[in-house]
């Protein structure tokens, strides 16, 4: 399913969403989601990770609805791509973005996005984080765990604004970006970023809201008081248990 160039996913994806943009936002109980997430293109891992994840919550906090298009923005494994396959369905269409820069660091991130572009519903993409291109018409924009990682060292100064002016530009009128990532200290900033892979939430807020994106929801079902928020998120002592917030952005309509 792999297209040899982004316009041609471009086109692909930018069919008109006028109905859906005009209806009301729609608001999915966790509960829907059971069928999508027993999807056998989820593997054993993918569900034995689930409640720890809080999936079905995430899922409905995004408000993903079947017929969707949908971009995971930097999607490590493919554990949402796929969970946004099964939920969204043949109707639906996602884009699952791995940056360059990450395949050529780690050669499973560019397996991942192989085995993701396999799936009959997911259009791969691989293109630099110096240069974010995005198909148009999404309805949704989501990232878990990863926008930290545009103000890692190896990114330059500028790769937030522009990846967060490229999702802006991407979304329908009233469209939704969601970023799901490890906390940082308050009052830390950036400064964990490149360190800890951790993220001050007031500082995404300040980035994406310059971009345009108005705050409109935030929650703390991932978010774990025992986190001490100082160690590395790569830590035995702390990988897989962090402390993580949950933002939703909507695009003006």
């Amino acid at each position: 399913m792999r297209r040899s160039l982004l316009l041609a996913a471009s086109a692909l994806v930018a069919v008109s969403t006028a109905a859906f943009a005009s209806a009301p936002p729609l608001l999915q109980e966790p509960s829907s989601y059971a069928a999508a997430l027993a999807d056998p293109i989820r593997p054993a891992e993918d569900r034995a990770r689930d409640a720890a994840r809080h999936t079905a919550e995430t899922l409905a906090f995004a408000q993903v609805a079947p017929g969707q298009k949908i971009t995971d923005m930097i999607i490590g494994g493919g554990y949402f791509t796929r969970a946004f396959s099964a939920a969204i369905g043949p109707e639906g269409r996602v884009t699952a973005w791995q940056p360059a820069e990450f395949i050529g660091f780690q050669a499973s991130y560019g397996e991942a996005l192989t085995a993701a572009d396999a799936l009959p519903n997911v259009d791969a993409v691989s293109v630099s984080l110096a240069d974010p291109e995005l198909p148009t018409g999404q309805d949704l924009v989501f990232t878990a765990q990863n926008y930290h990682d545009l103000h890692l060292g190896m990114a330059a100064a500028d790769t937030a604004s522009k990846v967060n002016a490229a999702v802006f530009d991407a979304l329908r009128p009233g469209g939704l970006y969601v970023i799901v990532d490890h906390h940082a200290a308050a009052g830390s900033d950036l400064a964990a970023a490149d360190t800890l892979h951790r993220i001050d939430i007031e500082a995404v807020k300040r980035e994406v809201t310059a971009a345009g994106f108005v705050l409109e929801a935030e929650s703390d079902l991932l978010a774990d008081p025992a986190d001490p928020l100082t160690a590395s998120v790569f830590d035995p002592s702390i990988r897989g248990k962090t402390s993580q917030f949950m933002l939703r952005f909507r695009k003006p309509a």
